[in-house]
């Protein structure tokens, strides 16, 4: 009954229909307290699958209200009881620990002094919080990791902007999906949703907003802005704002590590583990995660939604931007103050002191009084003293801590643990156990390819088993395969996908040709001979050279071969937010949510190894990327060019896409082998059974008459070298034998 009088209370708090819409997500209820946002959000999801979309609505902008001001909450409250009498905490026993250091008060009496102003202070964030909150305070408003995270992500946004949509409010629609996919770029439905609001006439340039912008960032961007412009004046009120918001932001991030959640936190910690500990190692204990919590906000601040990684150094380069903008408009002290800031950071900066004593001479005479900012001054003061205990604990407590700032002088970091760190850092997040890499000894000796280079390994690429090779083709062998491309397009050759404009986006054409249509093709006189041949001597050359990169102890076979062209369709392409091909593994189902990769039909599980052969670069787009398992989290980029190959294992550690081609036509020869002989050469076309074996009957369709006399002739003959002739050889032998000019490759 409460539940349903909820709901009610909240429809009426909507606006009359035909009424404009508030900016934003304003408050329904301004003075009320605000209730749960697990319920609320809970309450709206029902309401959205139920088709209520006004309830919807409601619920989740009230969702979003309560959780805003449960943070807002903590803040104020948080710097209101820090300065009440009494609730100060003891300066000795916040000392750092050390083996020097020594106890301003006689033994044991800073231990009720601590303990009474924990008291007072908790008294103090109680009443607050019932003053804020209403009755229960914030306990009554704790949320679980996993609603947190879906505010993280700003999934409310993804339903509220649908909800709008069925209100016909597409306004509010595009604001919603724009807030949303501010924070997930990579979405791919909401790519799609954005492309469609785009083209709708109804909607204005200026309602793609997002409703969740930090303060620090927006007026970062603004300053950055007229920085470019060469507007010193201008963009300072700026810079200063984005600094202050910054700290702001910060703090207001340290305020939540003492909340409810983080206390449930370490309840699941302390339990999963199983922690017997007393009295004062769950004080430390908690007190190390609450300096963890602190420490990440550094990182939180400095990135931007949607990104995952932070922008590095953040609040040193925003001193050094202030100070070379107060410079540059005659602000010396100003300029003066914010470089001593920097020095606070990195003490030998050469930059920032040769700056330093330029203002110094400008100024002519000392200034005693000018030092650095007392709030920078304040902030490193204090993520010093932090830093410091938390190595304290890593020593001695064996606990962990990664450092989020390259600024932390050495001489904090306990000896025994700098190694072990440096390690740390070197290691990569994606990557915690890189593969020994194998020998490489003769990859390049298997097709005597000279030109042939390595430009990027595995390290570079970010992730495991996967390389470019650039040099596999010459200019001329592209446009022959090109031309046979196009032929083969012109003749009404579809294979692989029955004929459909693309399997993947309504925005390109698609064109496949597996090696056997090339063959018949030719047989048939539509396409030329030179092509057809030309594509199964190439996939020979690439199936070898992968195997002698990734499987020179393991015989890696065809599987299917595809030579693939992507063209942008004119008239299509404006504002288009979709992949040409979306994010999936080659050999298992990708599951994004969960990170895992299921190696089960219909995936074609037996694939071990692709390969992409690009034959041109002529578009616009059509980059190939590899992301982490979650299909969001962009890890490399390869750009085409003709002879470059991309190759990589096929299963869930390489998870990639192709963005969306949106210019010319892009083409390249698709590779997957196998260690398994019984899935040699498999097609997955209309045009053969799936056991056919493709290459093998390409071969022998574009065979010669003489080359089989020939054939013939060797199976007779005993072979006295039981190794396999070199592809460059076997070409050779057959250009010979046609009587038509030898073809000279630079590589061989």
């Amino acid at each position: 009954m409460l539940r349903l009088l909820h709901l009610l209370l909240l429809l009426l708090l909507l606006p009359p229909p035909g009424t404009p819409e508030p900016p934003g997500l304003a408050a329904l209820s301004p003075g009320a307290y605000p209730q749960a946002p697990d319920l609320l959000y809970a309450d709206g999801l029902r309401a959205y699958a139920a088709g209520a979309w006004a309830s919807a609505v409601a619920l989740l902008r009230e969702a979003l209200r309560s959780q805003a001001e449960l943070g807002r909450m903590r803040r104020d409250c948080g710097v209101h009881c820090t300065a009440e009498p009494g609730a100060a905490l003891p300066a000795a026993p916040l000392d750092v620990p050390g083996p020097d250091s020594r106890p301003r008060l006689a033994p044991g009496a800073w231990e009720p002094l601590l303990l009474r102003a924990a008291l007072r202070r908790a008294e103090c964030l109680s009443h607050c919080a019932v003053r804020r909150l209403g009755p229960g305070g914030a306990a009554r408003l704790r949320v679980g990791s996993a609603l947190r995270d879906a505010f993280r992500r700003r999934e409310p946004y993804n339903y509220l902007q649908r909800a709008y949509y069925q209100l016909k409010k597409l306004d509010l629609a595009a604001a919603a999906a724009h807030t949303f996919f501010i924070a997930n770029p990579k979405h791919l439905q909401m790519r799609e949703d954005m492309a469609k609001y785009r083209r709708m006439s109804g909607i204005r340039l200026q309602s793609f907003r997002d409703l969740e912008t930090p303060p620090h960032w927006a007026a970062y961007d603004l300053g950055l802005e007229l920085l470019g412009r060469q507007e010193a004046g201008l963009a300072l009120p700026r810079l200063e704002e984005a600094l202050q918001e910054s700290l702001a932001q910060m703090e207001s991030c340290r305020a939540g590590c003492e909340g409810p959640e983080e206390q449930q936190r370490d309840e699941e910690e302390a339990e999963g583990t199983g922690n017997q500990g007393g009295l004062y190692e769950a004080i430390a204990g908690h007190w190390i995660r609450v300096l963890q919590c602190r420490q990440r906000c550094v990182g939180d601040t400095a990135t931007r939604p949607g990104r995952s990684f932070p922008v590095p150094d953040f609040l040193p380069s925003q001193l050094r931007r202030l100070h070379e903008a107060h410079a540059q408009v005659g602000n010396l002290s100003q300029a003066m103050e914010n470089v001593l800031s920097v020095l606070l950071f990195y003490p030998e900066d050469e930059a920032a002191k040769e700056a330093l004593n330029q203002y110094q001479a400008q100024l002519g005479e000392p200034r005693p009084g000018l030092g650095p900012r007392e709030d920078i001054r304040q902030y490193v003061l204090r993520s010093l003293g932090e830093k410091r205990q938390l190595y304290y604990a890593m020593e001695h407590l064996g606990t962990s801590f990664k450092d989020p700032d390259p600024w932390t002088p050495t001489a904090f970091i306990p000896e025994r643990l700098r190694e072990k760190l440096r390690e740390d850092q070197e290691q990569r997040p994606w990557d915690q156990e890189p593969p020994q890499p194998k020998p490489l000894t003769d990859w390049k000796d298997v097709l005597l390819l000279e030109v042939v280079t390595l430009t990027q390994d595995a390290r570079q690429l970010n992730g495991s088993e996967r390389a470019v090779l650039d040099g596999l083709l010459t200019p001329s062998e592209c446009g022959v395969l090109l031309q046979l491309a196009k032929d083969a397009a012109e003749a009404g050759a579809r294979s692989g996908y029955r004929g459909r404009r693309s399997p993947h986006t309504p925005h390109e054409h698609f064109d496949g040709l597996t090696v056997l249509k090339a063959a018949q093709l030719a047989r048939a006189g539509a396409v030329g001979t030179q092509g057809a041949k030309l594509l199964l001597e190439v996939s020979e050359r690439v199936r070898t050279l992968t195997q002698a990169y990734f499987s020179p102890e393991r015989p890696l076979h065809l599987s299917f071969t595809h030579l693939v062209c992507r063209s942008a369709i004119e008239g299509e392409q404006e504002q288009r937010m979709d992949l040409s091909h979306p994010v999936h593994a080659d050999n298992c189902i990708l599951d994004p949510d969960t990170g895992e990769c299921w190696r089960e039909p219909p995936a074609y599980t037996y694939r071990d190894y692709s390969g992409l052969l690009y034959l041109n670069d002529d578009f616009q787009g059509g980059d190939l990327f590899f992301t982490e398992p979650n299909a969001l989290t962009v890890r490399a980029q390869v750009r085409p060019r003709c002879g470059r190959l991309v190759a990589f294992s096929s299963g869930g550690e390489n998870p990639h896409g192709v963005w969306a081609v949106t210019r010319g036509r892009r083409c390249a020869l698709a590779l997957w082998h196998t260690w398994a002989s019984e899935h040699k050469e498999q097609g997955i076309g209309p045009d053969r059974p799936p056991t056919s074996q493709e290459w093998t009957e390409a071969k022998e369709l574009l065979q010669e008459p003489e080359e089989k006399e020939d054939e013939e002739e060797e199976k007779e003959m005993p072979s006295r070298d039981p190794s396999p002739e070199p592809p460059s050889h076997r070409l050779q032998r057959v250009q010979d034998k046609s009587e038509k000019p030898p073809r000279v490759r630079e590589e061989l």
